[in-house]
């Protein structure tokens, strides 16, 4: 099933580069100044880039009921 979740090395660049800037304006901002809200697309965006699944695809999917 993980399989068929599995993003291209062009999606995982983008959201790499979108991870990283989230971090940085994170980092910025101040770590304890910052919203705790911020850092879950910002850990989801890490996890995606580095493993290949990208947990957003997978809800939306189960959401939809798209195969």
């Amino acid at each position: 099933m993980l399989e068929k979740m599995k993003i291209g090395n062009a999606m995982r660049l983008f959201l790499l580069i979108v991870a990283i800037l989230l971090w940085l304006g994170i980092f910025l901002t101040g770590l304890k100044t910052a919203h705790w809200l911020l850092f879950i697309p910002a850990a989801f965006f890490t996890f995606a880039a580095v493993s290949g699944i990208c947990p957003g695809m997978f809800f939306s999917k189960l959401i939809t009921g798209d195969k």
